[in-house]
């Protein structure tokens, strides 16, 4: 899960990271008076999970409260790269000496953390990374040791770090790095980290990434969560323990195996090109447990979404039965009844495959399409998708 800002910020001052205060709202008529309670001059951010919101126009001073409101008016509503503005972080403004740049990630390719960090900050990193890759250091932490006095040191020291600020930065970077552990992140970043003409070193914007595999850990994360600016099918569907992403298609796809539902995805694309380029329509992972109430509320989210005008289902029969899958689409058709209006095609293969072929085929249920293989399910799918039938 990604953070806003501000949320960032508020971890960020959780663990001693040295950061400005400020406060959120959604309405304009609010700004006035957080300034005001700020008593300084302010900055008026645009709350969005995407980046380039200084171009875009989502970031502006504001010497007084009155200009403050003024501003804000043109930023909430503010659409920056799809993103609309619904909230906007009111924050005391600090002036800048210099910028600079830290964070830490996990790895993946590498299988290891790694921390990042420049002297040279404010700028887009992937920017820096390309057109001066020796401005920005990479250190890898090791996952068993972590971030102590010692990485810390290395991790300034190598991004070149002025003496004048590099105690606060190595401190900064222990507290990061708490951050970091603490919260279960993929990411924690500072951009742009920021030395004032008093000498004084703040963390001015903050990104982190949440691993939502450690949710159980943190129950007090599902406050983060904003529901309002989610796909509300995805919201269904999470309520419903199921893995469920929505995509730009007409296809709707159900399989068992986040492997084999790539692939179907794949699969269907390709197929669409010769059915006037229908693609896929989400990512749905029943898992192992495709009992009737799984399958149907797997159907009942993706038969919600007004963009499907078929439904693929692909399973391939392991631990859980192809008669168990087919049982469960039987009962699920039964249980949506009249919701379910568009068609299905079927395909099953694997462990007790004839089972299950023989009870969708007695069924006889007149959405339901029988395929043998991914392949000819895909089309067909794609072909009904394409014709509305």
């Amino acid at each position: 899960m990604d953070l806003y800002e501000y949320q960032a910020k508020e971890l960020f001052a959780a663990h001693g990271v040295p950061t400005t205060p400020g406060e959120t709202t959604q309405s304009v008529e609010d700004v006035e008076a957080i300034a005001t309670r700020l008593g300084t001059a302010v900055m008026v951010k645009s709350q969005v999970k995407t980046g380039g919101r200084g171009k875009a126009g989502g970031v502006k001073f504001a010497p007084t409260p009155q200009v403050a409101a003024e501003k804000a008016k043109d930023i909430l509503g503010l659409d920056i790269k799809g993103h609309i503005t619904r909230t906007i972080l009111i924050s005391e403004a600090a002036d800048i000496a210099e910028e600079y740049y830290v964070s830490y990630l996990l790895d993946r390719s590498n299988r290891t953390f790694l921390a990042m960090a420049s002297k040279e900050g404010g700028m887009e990193i992937e920017e820096l990374a390309v057109e001066r890759p020796e401005a920005l250091a990479r250190i890898p932490v090791d996952a068993l040791q972590g971030v102590d006095l010692a990485k810390a040191e290395e991790i300034a020291d190598a991004a070149g770090f002025p003496a004048e600020v590099r105690d606060q930065v190595i401190q900064t970077l222990l507290k990061l790095w708490e951050t970091f552990v603490s919260e279960d992140a993929t990411l924690v970043e500072v951009n742009p980290l920021v030395k004032t003409p008093t000498g004084q070193v703040l963390a001015l914007d903050g990104k982190v990434s949440l691993d939502e595999n450690a949710e159980f850990r943190h129950p007090e994360h599902e406050a983060f969560a904003d529901l309002a600016a989610e796909n509300p099918l995805e919201v269904r569907a999470k309520e419903k323990n199921l893995n469920y992403v929505k995509l730009d298609g007409e296809v709707g796809i159900i399989g068992n195996g986040a492997g084999l539902v790539m692939s179907t995805l794949d699969v269907v694309a390709y197929a669409g090109e010769a059915h006037a380029g229908v693609k896929p329509a989400n990512f749905l992972d029943i898992g192992g447990g495709a009992n009737a109430e799984v399958m149907a509320n797997g159907l009942d989210i993706i038969l919600s979404d007004p963009d499907v005008k078929s439904v693929f289902v692909n399973v391939f029969g392991g631990i859980t039965a192809c008669d168990e899958v087919a049982n469960g689409i039987v009962q699920a058709l039964g249980i949506l009844g009249d919701e379910a209006n568009k068609p299905l095609v079927v395909r099953l293969d694997g462990n007790n495959v004839d089972e299950g072929r023989r009870i969708l085929t007695e069924a006889a249920h007149p959405l339901v399409t029988l395929s043998d293989t991914m392949d000819a399910g895909a089309d067909k799918a794609a072909e009904l998708a394409s014709t509305g039938v």
